[in-house]
């Protein structure tokens, strides 16, 4: 009886491993994009729903991270990009270390700190891989970009990486290498996230035929997926009437899932000479009840009020879409995750947050694009930046003030 019960205790942690560690991923070479800038992406799972940004200076280089609302906020990083366009994310692997019996683990967002203090370039984090003491304490696949035309995933062990260059037509014939939550160079069998590495391809194969490998059509089209490869569901094809109306749809394996914290997208540099054109898009909280807010390294240490922490480690935007989600998902009880309210995210009254937010998030792209178009006529200053980055603030302010009577800077 002892060995059953710790059995189903034993199975119940991999569960929730599973549930927490859920993470979607892709990366774009530069030569597949049309404007020649790759692209970096991450749609976060994880037991710590407080996610904000935090500007670092603290290494080598200065560079923006994802971070949790907790005590390992200034030793974690689990996202971003520096000043010289060296960007990194990760998703967890699962079959990397079979049968390994390293006590050491969980350390990837420990490596990925490194490796935005100290790397340039691929070569310089396949060194620090290479170098750094080992076991390692990882089990991850880590997407990275640079300014020099670089992108590939390093499947990672506590011992030894295997490198997926984007840019060998034998490895990525469009450019594009995704990965969820497990090593392609292992036994695949032990891992896990193959619905959403098939649901990501299939919408990242639409994106390249309709030629629009853009962030605003790849953060709605991932982040915001509602479809599932598997069962061929696709939860927009049957939109509930109204939104005081629950119309509950099972919702396990789809890239946004119930423990999706954030999204953040890097669109690295061009190349050397445009190292500050390179950003970050972030979504904070839960991609159907936030917007995507982007931040510049060029812009200053400074970044938007919404997005950063406030005095008890939680970000504005990140905890207004919390609150949000809690009428996404209001069954507390039994396995009430699984099931989603789909007719608070969207509905035939155009009530839902998903549908709300949307013109919303859709203005601040086009603020954005404006602000990036300037360096065609002049360059960007942190005036320019700083402007942006308080109208960011002030809009969001005024809309969820307006659309849901939430104060986001509410002391």
């Amino acid at each position: 009886m002892k060995k059953y019960r710790l059995l189903i205790i034993l199975c119940l942690m991999l569960i929730a491993t599973q549930n927490s560690k859920a993470c979607t991923t892709f990366l774009i070479s530069g030569k597949s994009t049309a404007d020649g800038k790759p692209i970096l992406f991450k749609n976060r799972d994880t037991d710590n729903m407080q996610n904000s940004l935090a500007f670092f200076t603290d290494g080598k280089y200065k560079y923006i991270g994802l971070v949790d609302g907790s005590e390992t906020r200034s030793k974690m990083v689990w996202g971003g990009y520096n000043e010289t366009g060296f960007a990194i994310i990760n998703s967890a692997a699962y079959n990397n270390n079979i049968g390994d019996t390293t006590k050491l683990i969980d350390q990837e967002g420990v490596l990925m700190k490194l490796a935005l203090q100290n790397c340039q370039t691929l070569e310089d984090f396949e060194n620090l891989l290479l170098t750094l003491p080992k076991p390692l304490g990882v089990d991850a696949n880590f997407g990275v970009i640079d300014a020099s035309g670089g992108a590939a995933y390093y499947e990672t062990g506590n011992f030894s990486f295997i490198k997926y260059d984007a840019n060998d037509p034998a490895v990525a014939p469009n450019g594009i290498l995704i990965r969820t939550n497990h090593s392609l160079s292992a036994d695949v069998t032990k891992g896990f996230g193959f619905c959403r590495y098939n649901t990501a391809k299939i919408a990242l194969n639409k994106a390249l035929e309709e030629k629009n490998v853009s962030p605003r059509y790849l953060i709605n089209n991932l982040s915001r997926n509602l479809t599932h490869s598997l069962t061929g569901t696709n939860l927009l094809d049957e939109i509930p009437e109204q939104k005081d109306i629950p119309a509950y749809k099972f919702f396990i394996d789809y890239i946004t899932r119930y423990s999706t914290a954030s999204a953040i997208m890097v669109v690295g540099a061009k190349d050397q000479n445009h190292v500050g054109e390179a950003m970050m898009w972030t979504i904070l909280g839960f991609p159907l009840t936030s917007v995507a807010v982007p931040v510049w390294i060029a812009a200053g240490d400074e970044l938007p009020k919404s997005v950063t922490m406030d005095k008890d480690l939680k970000s504005p935007l990140c905890k207004a879409a919390l609150l949000l989600k809690e009428d996404c998902f209001p069954i507390k009880y039994d396995n009430g995750k699984n099931y989603i309210n789909l007719s608070a995210v969207v509905n035939k009254q155009n009530t839902g947050y998903m549908q709300l937010l949307q013109p919303v998030e859709n203005e601040i792209f086009e603020k954005a694009t404006i602000l990036t178009a300037i360096p065609e006529k002049g360059k960007i200053t942190k005036k320019d930046f700083k402007d942006f980055y308080d109208w960011t603030d002030k809009y969001l302010s005024e809309n969820y003030l307006k659309l849901f009577g939430m104060n986001l800077f509410e002391e």
